[in-house]
């Protein structure tokens, strides 16, 4: 870390399953951070033995630092965050950076960004591929929107939790790119999962499926993690929410109309985890749509872990 990145005082909201890791990484580094309490104190007390600094309002994290960075569900949580009673705006003052790590509307993003540049206040998105387990890691993906020396600025603290870091363009891109690629690997759960019923429909067992695809041209990353759940039973394989995957399709097709382009798939993708939303429970991750698409029509794709057979 060069001198002059020394000097930033960096916050953080939202030590959810990947912000945990993230503010960890930042601190570790060498940066001083204050964080966002919240009611589960294993983050925040974790973060409180490595050196890190608690406060009660977003507010008071901003006007403790120089950089914020936030990673929450989406825009609504981001927007409460920023405007809302104690809230970062009040306390932001000219010359910080504020930048929205969360996967959000980019309609929203670029209206903030706005009212923040008022202010002085430069705003940043840079959203997140991979798991928790790269951001504890500290070799999280992320796609940046910021200008040229904005994101010079942001890149040396990004650095502490990602390996990968793409400048995509200005602010709003960061977001519209996230909802592509989004759009791309969620559209692959969709179609596994409806493959997977289907074949159990006709005789074909997950194994025999797997046995195809795998190590084949259709084999990815993607497939490997999102098959543990069928295959073996590991509900933590892929840990990235049913609910937070039909709220990005849906911001995909906010996008998609706003672009006035015709969107068919994303929203047959959309209306796939609509459905297994609506159905619950609540803390569904994305293979289990699997299962969901396979109950839907009569077959049973629910795993065996252990010799027994799993819920969700």
């Amino acid at each position: 870390m060069n001198e002059t990145a020394a000097r930033e005082r960096i916050g953080f909201i939202g030590l959810g399953m990947m912000g945990h890791g993230m503010a960890k990484n930042i601190v570790e580094k060498g940066y001083p951070l204050t964080f966002l309490g919240r009611r589960n104190r294993k983050p925040a007390d974790d973060l409180l033995a490595r050196g890190a600094k608690e406060a009660a309002t977003p507010r008071a994290v901003a006007e403790a630092t120089d950089i914020v960075f936030i990673c929450v569900t989406g825009s609504r949580e981001v927007e409460a965050i920023v405007r809302g009673p104690g809230g970062l705006k009040e306390g932001l003052r000219k010359g910080q950076v504020v930048v929205d790590c969360s996967t959000s509307d980019p309609v929203s993003t670029v209206a903030l960004a706005t009212e923040l540049r008022d202010l002085g206040v430069d705003y940043v998105d840079a959203p997140l591929s991979r798991t928790p387990k790269e951001a504890w890691e500290g070799s999280l993906d992320a796609m940046v929107g910021a200008p040229d020396a904005v994101f010079a600025r942001v890149k040396p603290v990004i650095d502490t939790w990602a390996g990968r870091i793409v400048h995509i363009g200005d602010t709003g891109d960061g977001h519209r790119m996230k909802l592509l690629n989004n759009f791309i690997s969620l559209g692959y759960a969709a179609i596994y999962s409806e493959a997977l019923a289907l074949a159990a429909k006709v005789g074909i067992s997950p194994d025999r499926f797997d046995s195809v695809i795998r190590n084949g041209r259709m084999d990815c990353p993607f497939y490997q993690t999102f098959m543990r759940w069928t295959l073996e039973g590991d509900r933590d394989a892929h840990k990235f929410s049913i609910a937070n995957a039909f709220k990005d399709l849906t911001y995909l097709e906010s996008m998609a109309g706003a672009a006035g382009i015709a969107n068919p798939l994303g929203n047959a993708a959309k209306n796939s985890f609509a459905g297994a939303f609506a159905a619950g429970p609540s803390d569904q991750y994305v293979p289990m749509l699997a299962t969901h698409i396979g109950k839907v029509n009569g077959v049973d794709l629910m795993p065996t872990r252990d010799g027994v057979k799993q819920t969700i």
